[in-house]
């Protein structure tokens, strides 16, 4: 039997991290993440946070107001150098937050390192991305 490709280890640990975010797994993301003091995350719109404490603790901030989230990526395009994955992908939002739902996109970039429990997450930045309209304008406002 063949070692299984290093590029699908790394989506399956890249859906992991959707999947945790999704469901609120604060769990999932604390075995999912390096846990050392320069890994960064940016989420769309947001400053940069550096270390584990600071990245987890968003984690918990954004599962306690967050009531309902889906996340599918999309345009996924997958890079291995080494023990160094990164995927890109645009990430398409779903959310309820206060009894509001909201629809974003951002693009995603989701850096891993390769260790000997696996894929483990270093890195995540989202920025918000443009939406495009396909719909026409009636001239009506809601």
């Amino acid at each position: 039997m063949e070692p299984e490709p290093p590029q699908r280890s790394l989506i399956r640990a890249n859906d992991a991290f959707y999947d945790a975010l999704e469901k609120h797994l604060l769990d999932a993301m604390d075995a999912l993440w390096l846990h050392e003091g320069w890994v960064r995350c940016v989420h769309p719109g947001r400053d940069a946070l550096v270390g584990w404490t600071a990245v987890r603790r968003s984690f918990e901030d954004m599962f306690s107001s967050t009531r309902w989230l889906h996340v599918t990526p999309t345009a996924i395009d997958v890079m291995v150098f080494g023990e160094i994955g990164v995927i890109a992908c645009v990430e398409n939002i779903t959310t309820e937050v206060d009894d509001e739902m909201g629809m974003t996109v951002a693009q995603a970039t989701n850096i891993f390192r390769l260790t000997e429990g696996g894929w483990r997450m270093m890195h995540h930045h989202a920025s918000p991305a443009p939406m495009h309209v396909t719909q026409a304008f009636d001239g009506g406002v809601q």
